[in-house]
């Protein structure tokens, strides 16, 4: 047990501790102020010389919280916080990847009973449509 002491009051984890308490202590207020739509597309990241940092999920968000950033500022004043600015940077998040489209393929029953309506069709657009698809199939 001393040694996990030991290792948590290094001076490197404090200051990330006290990092992490601010960015918590802003991302509190951001929550607060922000309107709804615009909160779930962005994040506090601190309070620093009477600048509060945002983080938007993308330009759209950031160009959206740009244009209320004077009904924010005053917000912010009526929270106690002493702000004179806002600085809304864009930090995309990773997209899944992309999965595979998987080819699907004709049934020989569905290609013969395409290649069928094609002959009673034939000499039609929708005819040759349908044979190019049976022959496709097969």
């Amino acid at each position: 047990m001393r040694q996990l002491n030991s290792l948590l009051n290094q001076p490197e984890l404090n200051a990330l501790n006290a990092r992490n308490l601010e960015a918590q202590a802003a991302q509190k207020i951001w929550v607060t102020i922000a309107p709804d739509n615009l909160a779930k597309f962005s994040h506090a990241s601190s309070i620093k010389n009477k600048q509060f940092n945002l983080f938007a999920d993308n330009n759209a968000v950031a160009a959206k919280i740009k244009l209320f950033i004077p009904s924010l500022l005053i917000k912010l004043e009526n929270q106690g916080c002493e702000v004179t600015s806002i600085q809304v940077k864009v930090q995309v998040k990773s997209s899944p990847k992309v999965k595979a489209k998987t080819i699907k393929k004709l049934s020989p029953h569905a290609a013969d009973e395409l290649n069928q309506l094609s002959k009673k069709l034939s000499g039609t657009p929708l005819g040759e449509a349908l044979a190019r698809l049976a022959t496709k199939a097969k």
